[in-house]
């Protein structure tokens, strides 16, 4: 029996399945949105383009956007982050074919590096104009996109240390953390006449730097 206060069991599991329909519609209504943002990025190769354009391309309301997100730059940020999850999942999956905690910590690293450089031939503008502006501007924002890359690079480095393949005084987690940053910020360096560009810095020499700083002997 139930007392008074509560709500029948019969109710309960009508608004249990009401939000769970109205979560699932919303769910959806966003990721049209997204996938109509991605399209008009890939079209014009840029991220100059309207909210209008991206409700018009989704074929849903502005007001239906507006529910979702506060503005075009919490768009954006989401299409960063889902982008960078992505990438975070597919060096994952590139690991798994090693057995060595090290050699899982270096695919990812050189995979990391070569996602994270410039590529003239790929359209990437989430990256290349959007990236470096909200770093300047939210850098919170970029610290919480970044978070499934340093998670996977903590979770490997960590294994390392398990398996002895660290120095014994090196932290796991700041490691990674220096290490993402170090890849990511080699990697989006380029572009210039100085050496590094006339002769790109390969994965390998990302590698053999950021390796020397915490593997055993």
């Amino acid at each position: 029996m139930t007392t008074p206060s509560e709500e029948p069991a019969w109710k309960q599991r009508a608004v249990e399945r009401s939000i769970k329909t109205a979560k699932l519609r919303a769910a959806q209504r966003v990721q049209r949105f997204l996938d109509a943002a991605q399209a008009i990025i890939i079209e014009k190769g840029s991220t100059d383009f309207t909210v209008q354009e991206v409700v018009d391309r989704s074929r849903q309301s502005l007001r239906s956007f507006y529910l979702q997100f506060d503005g075009k730059h919490e768009l954006l940020l989401a299409l960063f982050e889902d982008a960078l999850s992505r990438s975070a999942d597919q060096i994952r999956a590139a690991t798994e074919s090693h057995n060595d905690p090290l050699e899982r910590l270096k695919v990812a690293v050189e995979l990391l590096y070569e996602a994270s450089r410039p590529d003239p031939t790929a359209k990437r503008p989430l990256f290349t104009d959007f990236a470096p502006r909200l770093l300047v501007t939210h850098p919170t924002e970029v610290k919480v996109a970044h978070a499934p890359l340093l998670a996977l690079l903590t979770e490997l480095t960590e294994a390392a240390a398990e398996a002895g393949k660290l120095r014994a005084d090196v932290n796991p987690k700041r490691a990674a953390a220096m290490t993402m940053q170090t890849v990511m910020f080699i990697a989006q360096s380029s572009g210039g006449t100085d050496d590094a560009t006339v002769k790109p810095i390969s994965a390998d020499e990302v590698w053999d730097f950021c390796s020397r700083g915490f593997a055993g002997k």
